[in-house]
């Protein structure tokens, strides 16, 4: 997060609700081209929304990190104590899809304010790999309890659980490691249909988990869409995992600006 002249509670109390909507919409960082169409055009607007709340009532980025935390952590809880239901299926997808749309806003807010920082990225990344891990393991709870489905398919929320947390951490490392060999990387938003791109990448968007919550209302149809969402993400993990080791193995003078 890189930091800017903080603004003044005088400044902030003098925009309007709209006004600091549409200096975020200016203001903010430009998606890249393989982001997955719900988080690159609507997590990121919900976020804006959220942000422009935060920021006209003095949240710092690590409250709105919090928040995001306590509304997705809330929902993973649910996942692991009740039983499954149209109930339950309303309520994890509010909490997830809040906390997502959070998750988004604390970046936001931090640009407004000039208060982003090491610290806030690092409890950002902390509060993500926790999630990730977290989600499916609760699942694979709140399933066995119910036995709603056969045990031998409580491995699909284990590989789930494995997937999710090879994949944040391969991002994140190959992000260091470029930065370590001076190769900078930058959102490709060009090319040709860059909304496609977005819409292959569907299956592998965590909105779109957030969103799968919602078919609990019969469990039967969740867990087929479930299971399809791990088996694109096991295949994702795969694909870019060769594409990263290839990428970090050629000469330093083969690299030029990426895009994860």
């Amino acid at each position: 997060m890189n930091a800017q002249p903080t603004v003044s509670s005088d400044a902030r109390a003098t925009e309007t609700y709209r006004e600091v909507v549409r200096r975020l919409g200016s203001a903010q960082k430009p998606a890249a081209r393989s982001a997955p169409a719900y988080s690159r055009f609507v997590n990121r607007r919900l976020g804006r929304y959220l942000a422009a709340w935060a920021y006209r009532a003095g949240l710092t980025p690590n409250a709105v990190t919090g928040l995001s935390a306590l509304a997705t952590f809330t929902g993973i809880a649910l996942l692991a104590v009740l039983a499954p239901g149209p109930l339950l299926g309303v309520l994890v997808t509010l909490c997830l899809v809040l906390g997502y749309a959070l998750d988004s806003a604390d970046g936001q807010v931090a640009r407004l304010t000039g208060r982003g920082s090491a610290a806030g990225e690092w409890l950002d990344h902390v509060v993500d790999a926790t999630k990730i891990a977290c989600l499916p393991l609760a699942l694979l709870v709140g399933l066995y309890r119910a036995g709603t489905v056969e045990t031998a398919w409580l491995v699909v929320p284990l590989v789930h659980a494995v997937a999710g947390s090879v994949l944040f951490f391969a991002m994140i490392l190959t992000e260091q490691m470029r930065r370590a060999r001076g190769t900078a990387s930058v959102a490709d938003t060009g090319g040709r249909l860059p909304w496609l791109r977005s819409l292959l990448a569907v299956p592998t968007d965590y909105g779109v988990l957030c969103l799968s919550f919602l078919l609990l209302v019969v469990p039967a149809w969740f867990f087929v869409a479930y299971t399809a969402i791990v088996i694109f993400t096991v295949l994702f993990v795969a694909a870019a995992c060769v594409k990263w080791f290839r990428e970090l193995n050629a000469p330093v003078a083969d690299l030029g600006e990426r895009d994860i």
